[in-house]
């Protein structure tokens, strides 16, 4: 399970990037890898753990993204 802080999020567009303490790109994160933890959207700075898929296009995206605890609890529960 990779670890990182949300560089943004866009709840309007459903999506935004992870920046993962190990690696040097951004990780692609949409809302449906938040469906199954309750979560509508995250909020910016806020740390998670994720754990990285790779597209058909040959991007990297977060999945099964989950809240560490103690980060920012401005995220919105469904």
């Amino acid at each position: 399970m990779a670890r990182g802080e949300v560089k943004w999020f866009n709840r309007k567009k459903g999506f935004g990037f992870i920046r993962p303490d190990v690696g040097t790109r951004d990780v692609f994160v949409h809302v449906s890898a938040l469906h199954h933890t309750n979560i509508a959207a995250l909020a910016d700075g806020q740390r998670v753990e994720f754990e990285l898929t790779q597209l058909a296009d040959g991007r990297t995206s977060a999945m099964g993204v989950r809240i560490i605890e103690g980060s920012s609890d401005e995220s919105v529960a469904v």
